[in-house]
C-alpha cells in the first residue's frame, strides 16, 4: 500500500508526458497561409491578455482565502494555506497550457480540413488531448504528492483537512475561470450572431463582422481554460472526497465513528489514488485509438471520436476489479483473526457503477443535444413557426433531459452505496464517494473530446475569415456540430460527479463536525433547516440569473460597438477590402465585462455559506441539501436545452427546413443566442458552485464551531 502514491504519482507524469507528446505533433503541423496565420496570431493574442487579466483578478482573492484560512484554523498556519494556493496555481497552469495549445491547433485543423475530416478530426483531438492530460495529470500528481508530503512524509495535524484544502483551491479558479470565460465567450458570441447574420445577414465568422475575433477568443477562455479549470477541480475533488471520508471517519475511529473501524485501515486512503492511477493509464491507451474515416456523417466522426473514451473505459473496468481484489480481498482486525471485509467486490462495484452512470448522463446529452436524434430535429421544425416556438421547445426539451438524468444518478447513488454496504456494513457512503472517481476516472480523454470542440470551432471561424474553399468549412462545420455534443457529454460527467462528490464532502463535513463535538441535525421540522433548504434551493437560481445577466449586459454593449462599426466605417457591411473592422474594441469590451462581472457570481459561492456556517451550522447542513439538489437540475437543463438550441441551428444551416438565410433559420439563431450563456456560462458553472459552497462549509468547519 505504501507504493500507491508513489505508482499514482508515476501515472500522472506519465499523462503529462503525453501531453507534452502531443503538443510537439500538433505543433509540427503547417498552420496554413500567411492569412491563416495572421487571424491564429490574433486569436493567440487576445486569449493570453484576457487570461493574464482574468488571473490577476483572481489573485486577489486566493490570498484573501488563504488568508482567512491561515488565521481562522489551527491546521491553516501554514500548510492548509500553501496546499489551499498549491491547488489554485496548477488549476491555472492546466487552464493557460490547454489555451496556448488550442490557439495553436486552430489554423493547423483548418489546414488539415482542406486535406479532410480524417487529416482534421485526429489532429483537433491531439490538440484536446494536451489540454486533457495536462488536467488529469497535474490534479493527480499535486494530490498525489500533497498526500506523501502531509500524511506519509511529515505526518501533519490534521492531514485530511490540509489536503483537502488544495481541492478548495482548484475550486476557487475554476468558478472564476468559468463564469469569466463564459461571460467573455457569449457576450462576443451573443453579440456576433445578432447583428451580424440576424441584422446583417452575413455568414457566421465572416471577417467583415467587428466581432468575430472576440468570438474566437471567446472560444478558448471559456471552452477551453474554463472548462479545463473545471474539470481539474472537479477530477481533484472526487479523489478528496472519499480521502476525507476515511480520514473522519476512519481515522481515530474509536471518537469519530466507532461503527467503522474499517475506514481506518490503510487501504482506504489509498484506493483513490490507485483508482486515478488505473483511469490515467487506461486513458493514455484509450487516446491512440481515435481516427476518423472520410466520412462527414456525424454519426461516424462521433464512432471514430468516442472510441477512445470506450477503450479506456472498458480498461479501467478491468483495472478497478484487479484493485478491489488485491486491496480488498482480506483486511483482518487488530487481533489477525476477522477478515473485516464481507465482499471484496463491493466497491468495484461501486466505482463500475459510477462510471457506468457517468457515461449514461453522457449519453442522455448525446440524445438531447445531437442532431442525429429526434429533439433536435424537433427543435428545428419549430424554427419554422418562429422564435418563440423555437425557445419553447427547446426549454421544454432541457427539463425533460432532467428526468433521465436524475433517475441515473439516483441509480448511481443507490448502486455505489449498496456495493460500499457488501464490503463493509456502514461504507455505503464510501462506495458512492468513490463512484465520483469512476465517472471521472478517464478524465484524459474525456477533456480531450471535449476540448477538441472549440478547436474545431475556431478552425472553421478561420476557413471563413481566410475566404478559404467552401469545402473546408464543411468539413470543420461537421466537426463543430459533433463537437456541440461532446462538450454536453463532458458536462453531463461533471455534473454528474458533481452530485457524488458534494454528497460524500457533505457526509465528511457532518463527521469534521462530530470530530469537534457538535452533532449535524438536518430534520426539516427545525425552523433553521428548513430556512436553509430554502436559501440553498435559491442560490443557484440567483446565481444563474446573475451570470444570465452579465452576458446580456455584455452583449448590449457588444452589440451597439458592432452596429457602430458597420454605421461608421464606410464600405464595412458592403465587403470592400479597404475597410477593416476594429476587432480589438470588441475583445476590449468583452474582456472588461467578464472581469466585472464574475466578481458578484462568484463571491457569493463562498461568502454565502460561511455567513450562514457562523450563524448556525444546521441552518447550513439544510442550505448545503438544497443547493445541490436544485443546482444539480438546474446544471443539467441548462446544459442541455443551451446544446440542443445549437444544433438546432447548425442542422437547419447544413440545409434542412430552408437553410441559411431563411426564416427558420433566423428563428434557429435567436434560440441559439438564448442557449449560448445557457451551455457556456450558466449551465456548466453550476457544478462548480455546488462543490465550492460545500467544500468551504468542510474546511471552515471548525471555524463554524
Amino acid at each position: 500500500m505504501d507504493l500507491v502514491p508513489y505508482i499514482a504519482a508515476l501515472s500522472a507524469l506519465a499523462g503529462l508526458a503525453l501531453a507534452g507528446y502531443f503538443f510537439m505533433a500538433v505543433t509540427k503541423e503547417s498552420p496554413g497561409n500567411e492569412r491563416m496565420v495572421e487571424l491564429m496570431t490574433a486569436i493567440q493574442e487576445g486569449s493570453k491578455a484576457f487570461l493574464r487579466r482574468e488571473y490577476t483578478w483572481v489573485t486577489g482573492f486566493v490570498v484573501i482565502m488563504a488568508v482567512l484560512i491561515f488565521a481562522l484554523l489551527d491546521y491553516g498556519r501554514p500548510w492548509g494555506a500553501l496546499t489551499y494556493i498549491l491547488g489554485a496555481v496548477l488549476s491555472g497552469i492546466a487552464g493557460f497550457i490547454g489555451m496556448t495549445i488550442a490557439t495553436r491547433a486552430n489554423a493547423r485543423t483548418t489546414q488539415a480540413a482542406i486535406e479532410g475530416a480524417n487529416k482534421a478530426l485526429p489532429l483537433a483531438f491531439r490538440g484536446g488531448a494536451v489540454m486533457g492530460f495536462t488536467v488529469a495529470g497535474l490534479a493527480l500528481f499535486g494530490l498525489s504528492m500533497c498526500y506523501l508530503i502531509f500524511v506519509e512524509w511529515l505526518e501533519v495535524d490534521q492531514p485530511y483537512q490540509v489536503v483537502t484544502a488544495f481541492g478548495l483551491g482548484a475550486s476557487s479558479i475554476a468558478l472564476f475561470s468559468r463564469v469569466g470565460g463564459g461571460i467573455y465567450t457569449k457576450a462576443a458570441d451573443v453579440g456576433a450572431d445578432l447583428v451580424g447574420k440576424v441584422e446583417a445577414g452575413i455568414p457566421e465568422d465572416d471577417p467583415r463582422n467587428p466581432a468575430t475575433i472576440a468570438d474566437n477568443v471567446g472560444d478558448n477562455v471559456g471552452d477551453v481554460a474554463g472548462m479545463g479549470a473545471d474539470l481539474f477541480e472537479s477530477y481533484g475533488g472526487s479523489i478528496i472526497a472519499p480521502l476525507a471520508l476515511a480520514g473522519f471517519l476512519g481515522f481515530g475511529a474509536g471518537t469519530v465513528a466507532p461503527e467503522l473501524p474499517v475506514l481506518g485501515n490503510a487501504e482506504f486512503f489509498v484506493f483513490p489514488l490507485a483508482v486515478a492511477a488505473v483511469g490515467m493509464v487506461a486513458s493514455i491507451i484509450g487516446a491512440f485509438f481515435v481516427r476518423a474515416g472520410d466520412s462527414l456523417e456525424s454519426k461516424d466522426l462521433s464512432k471514430a471520436l468516442h472510441r477512445g473514451t470506450n477503450v479506456a473505459m472498458v480498461i479501467t473496468v478491468v483495472g478497478v476489479v484487479a484493485l478491489s481484489y488485491v486491496f480488498f480481498n482480506e483486511i483482518l482486525d487488530e487481533d489477525g483473526t476477522t477478515n473485516l471485509i464481507d465482499n471484496w467486490w463491493g466497491l468495484a462495484v461501486s466505482v463500475i457503477g459510477g462510471l457506468l452512470v457517468g457515461f449514461g448522463i453522457g449519453k442522455v446529452a448525446e440524445v438531447w443535444t445531437s442532431d442525429e436524434y429526434r429533439t433536435v430535429k424537433n427543435i428545428a421544425k419549430q424554427a419554422e413557426t418562429g422564435p418563440a416556438t423555437t425557445v419553447l421547445s427547446g426549454v421544454s426539451a432541457g427539463k425533460m433531459s432532467v428526468g433521465a438524468s436524475v433517475i441515473l444518478v439516483v441509480v448511481g447513488i443507490g448502486l455505489a452505496n449498496w456495493g460500499g454496504e457488501q464490503m463493509a456494513e456502514g461504507a455505503g457512503i464510501y462506495g458512492i464517494a468513490v463512484a465520483a472517481i469512476g465517472m471521472l476516472a478517464t478524465l484524459g480523454v474525456v477533456v480531450s473530446v471535449d476540448a477538441y470542440g472549440p478547436i474545431a470551432d475556431n478552425a472553421g471561424g478561420i476557413a471563413e475569415m481566410a475566404h478559404l474553399d467552401p469545402s473546408v468549412r464543411e468539413v470543420t462545420d461537421s466537426l463543430d456540430a459533433l463537437g456541440n455534443t461532446t462538450a454536453a457529454i463532458a458536462k453531463g460527467f461533471a455534473v454528474g460527479s458533481a452530485a457524488l462528490t458534494a454528497l460524500a464532502l457533505f457526509k465528511a463535513f457532518e463527521a469534521s463536525l462530530l470530530a469537534e463535538g457538535t452533532v449535524l441535525s438536518l430534520d426539516v421540522g427545525q425552523v433553521e433547516v428548513f430556512i436553509g433548504l430554502f436559501l440553498g434551493a435559491m442560490v443557484p437560481f440567483v446565481f444563474a440569473a446573475l451570470t444570465l445577466d452579465a452576458v446580456g449586459r455584455a452583449a448590449n454593449k457588444m452589440i451597439e460597438e458592432v452596429r457602430r462599426q458597420f454605421r461608421e466605417i464606410p464600405g464595412l457591411r458592403e465587403g470592400d477590402p479597404s475597410a477593416v473592422p476594429e476587432y480589438a474594441k470588441c475583445v476590449d469590451i468583452s474582456t472588461s465585462a467578464a472581469l466585472r462581472e464574475m466578481l458578484i457570481p462568484g463571491g457569493l459561492a463562498v461568502v454565502v455559506p460561511l455567513v450562514i456556517g457562523f450563524i448556525s451550522v444546521n441552518a447550513l447542513g439544510g442550505f448545503l441539501a438544497g443547493a445541490l439538489v436544485v443546482g444539480f437540475s438546474l446544471a443539467i437543463y441548462m446544459a442541455n436545452a443551451g446544446g440542443a438550441w445549437d444544433n438546432a441551428k447548425k442542422y437547419i444551416e447544413a440545409g434542412n427546413h430552408g437553410g441559411k438565410g431563411s426564416e427558420a433559420h433566423k428563428a434557429a439563431v435567436v434560440g441559439d443566442t438564448v442557449g449560448d450563456p445557457f451551455k457556456d456560462t450558466s449551465g456548466p458553472s453550476m457544478n462548480i458552485l455546488i462543490k465550492v459552497m460545500t467544500i468551504v462549509a468542510l474546511i471552515f468547519a471548525p471555524a463554524f464551531v
